[in-house]
């Protein structure tokens, strides 16, 4: 088959969060099971100077914007056979410091930007000479695909045009603009309506891709039902349940090639689950990375996360605020809210030999902390999948998590199946029900056998991309049968 894969973040390339992994690596899945791909994407700042090989494509594009029209390059790197990734050259735009801020603040030019993009990938979807025979684009910095390629077909002779699979990440984040940005679109009018891109007045660009993409994708079966319902639907739990018959809940996979213990470039010492002793020494030497006290006998906790209050980081402190008492260590990766962040610097200040924080992202440390610690908190208010949870299993890492979306899809808790647990969950979201499951997990640390079992299941758990390209397959058939 020919994909299109659409996306605002693709990883090596760039990269905010999840977003970025699971496009890069489902890229890589559909091209390795043998499918042609082409993936698109802006040529953010810094792209070109990193990856010298990409090169421009004898294309441009002038595409109408409102009553302007905006010019674009084309460049490409072909990085694997069968999968090109396509980047959309347009300085203006994309030629900034960050993706869609700098310092916490949204650029104001946020819906230009992407309306745009999401015209490009609709042009290639349809003047791409090899033809792709599905789109499958991505969130809301995509979102206006479908409803463009419908456009196309209806009113501008754009004949079978490909079937257009949207895959939502995070419906909390919706990409919501003022009526006149609509007008950036050039669609009818009739696409601006209550069961269509409008929203209170204004542009909605995840419920348009909502109301007429072919099909809908969720990243993990128990998202997709959370989501039609009021609870965790976002205002569009209505709309999703008008179109439950296309909504698909697919768990993401991980990328074993990268997330791995025993050829990782990121770790010093390297083990498996029939090795495991360089675990302990890689929790010796976070320890010392992180400059806290060398105590291998001392459980090690530990996060990677945006500090947002979707990730639970308010109840995260409460439980730590109390659990830091006991002979414990924490340490964390991760940026956010600024007053998220002064918490936890000032939660090391309080505890300067128990907790440590580096604030930011660095790729390098983040499979350190995966394979040092004992221990992985992920408390999600809720989580649409997670990709930590399952990259833990396979560093030995087990997951203190909550029950919610993938979080509940992926790790197995010791109530469910005792001789198959790989992780602790907990229900309730509060920093008691959080501290309750810490204090579980010293239960299993005190006990060499539990501790071996959990980590022995972690890491055999498979959560490749071979299970998740065949459910994608499924869908990408199902509609263009139609």
């Amino acid at each position: 088959m020919r994909i299109l894969l659409a996306s605002s973040e693709v990883h090596p390339y760039s990269k905010t969060g999840g977003l970025a992994d699971m496009i890069g690596a489902l890229g890589k899945a559909l091209a390795q099971a043998g499918h042609q791909v082409g993936v698109v994407t802006p040529l953010y700042r810094g792209i070109k100077e990193r990856f010298p090989q990409i090169r421009r494509v004898d294309w441009q594009f002038d595409l109408p914007l409102g009553g302007k029209w905006v010019q674009a390059e084309l460049w490409s790197l072909k990085p694997t056979e069968r999968l090109t990734i396509y980047f959309v050259h347009q300085p203006a735009y994309f030629d900034r410091a960050g993706l869609y801020n700098e310092n916490g603040v949204d650029y104001p030019d946020n819906g230009e930007r992407f309306i745009f993009f999401s015209k490009c990938v609709a042009h290639l979807a349809r003047y791409l000479p090899w033809q792709p025979e599905f789109v499958h684009v991505n969130d809301w910095q995509t979102g206006l695909v479908p409803a463009m390629v419908l456009h196309q077909a209806r009113g501008e002779g754009w004949g079978n045009p490909p079937p257009v699979c949207l895959t939502i990440h995070n419906l909390a984040y919706q990409g919501w603009f003022p009526r006149n940005a609509y007008e950036l679109t050039n669609l009818s009018p009739a696409y601006f309506q209550a069961e269509g891109a409008e929203s209170f007045g204004h542009l909605n660009c995840l419920k348009a891709g909502i109301a007429f993409a072919d099909a809908i994708t969720t990243v993990s079966p128990r998202y997709a039902r959370e989501i039609t319902t009021e609870e965790f639907g976002e205002g569009l739990d209505w709309l999703l349940r008008k179109r439950q018959s296309r909504l698909f809940g697919i768990l993401n996979g991980v990328d074993y090639d990268e997330w791995n213990t025993t050829q990782n470039p990121f770790l010093k010492h390297q083990y498996s689950v029939a090795r495991l002793a360089g675990k302990r020494a890689n929790k010796l030497a976070l320890q010392r990375e992180m400059k806290l006290p060398v105590k291998p006998n001392t459980p090690l906790f530990g996060a990677i996360t945006r500090l947002t209050e979707q990730k639970g980081i308010s109840i995260e402190l409460g439980a730590l605020e109390e659990m830091l008492n006991a002979d414990i260590h924490f340490v964390l990766l991760g940026s956010g809210g600024t007053d998220y962040e002064r918490a936890f610097q000032k939660l090391t200040q309080r505890f300067p030999n128990k907790a440590a924080v580096r604030l930011g992202y660095d790729q390098g440390l983040s499979h350190r902390i995966e394979a040092g610690c004992d221990f992985y908190l992920m408390p999600s208010r809720f989580e649409p999948c997670g990709l930590n949870q399952m990259y833990s299993l396979r560093y030995g890492t087990i997951p203190i998590v909550r029950t919610t979306g993938g979080l509940d899809d992926t790790v197995v808790d010791a109530s469910t199946n005792p001789r198959k647990a790989t992780g602790i969950k907990f229900a309730a979201y509060s920093a008691p029900a959080l501290a309750k499951a810490i204090r579980k997990s010293l239960v299993i640390y005190q006990s060499a056998r539990l501790l071996q079992l959990y980590r022995r299941n972690g890491m055999a758990a498979d959560f490749s991309w071979n299970r998740t390209v065949a459910e994608y397959e499924k869908v990408y058939a199902a509609r263009r049968a139609r």
